[in-house]
């Protein structure tokens, strides 16, 4: 039986990468036994030694970190995870709940909310800001669609919100294509629904707003 609690930490930079693990190493009940910087070096390193808490961050160079939370989720489904990003809560905590996550904390937050979060999670218990919860209790219980503005990024599946962030970085179809493993015909339909959803006329205006929106969301 394993006395403490085990960790991989999965984030490709290495200075943050660093910080969480050294944050970790400050509890003598936790420890980390690996570290990766892909999709493919976590999953190797879970499958051959599977720990208890997962800590993922959402940008893993070109990979979406919410892909290996829900491959991990369905391999490992007694695995706890945690999503660790600069990204902005409310536009991916959910997605990270329905992925399979257990927890959502932003890099800005100071290292004691990690480790509540870490707490939290452990108990058996969902992690999220109080400002998240209230806005979700909000979502859920209130009668009054204007009583709250929802930001309408949240309409966008995960895939589309990878979409996004390429073609904001300045990608163009082909590329996005190629960096998701997708059909230009694919990406041009997942464009078609973020303009949709988020009433966009054209693919110009589309453009100008990812990359208004990438650069307000740029991860460490």
């Amino acid at each position: 039986m394993r006395n403490q609690i085990e960790f991989v930490v999965v984030d490709d930079h290495p200075l943050f990468r660093q910080g969480l693990v050294s944050v970790i190493g400050n509890n003598d009940r936790y420890t980390v036994i690996g570290e990766a910087r892909t999709i493919s070096e976590a999953l190797g390193i879970i499958g051959a030694h599977p720990p208890h808490v997962l800590l993922v961050d959402i940008a893993l160079q070109q990979e979406n970190g919410l892909e290996l939370v829900k491959q991990v989720k369905v391999l490992h489904p007694k695995i706890l995870q945690i999503v660790v990003s600069m990204y902005d809560e409310i536009i991916y905590a959910s997605s990270a709940l329905k992925s399979g996550a257990r927890g959502y904390v932003m890099k800005q937050e100071a290292a004691e909310t990690l480790l509540e979060a870490i707490d939290t999670v452990l108990k058996g218990k969902i992690y999220l800001s109080a400002t998240m919860h209230e806005r979700m209790l909000d979502s859920m219980f209130t009668q009054d669609s204007n009583a709250m503005e929802v930001d309408p990024i949240v309409q966008l599946s995960v895939r589309e919100l990878e979409v996004l962030r390429l073609i904001g970085q300045g990608f163009g179809i082909s590329e996005i294509g190629e960096t998701l493993n997708l059909s230009v015909k694919t990406v041009n339909v997942y464009r078609d629904n973020i303009r949709h959803k988020l009433s966009i006329a054209d693919a110009g205006e589309l453009r100008k707003f990812a990359i208004k929106w990438a650069r307000g969301n740029e991860s460490y």
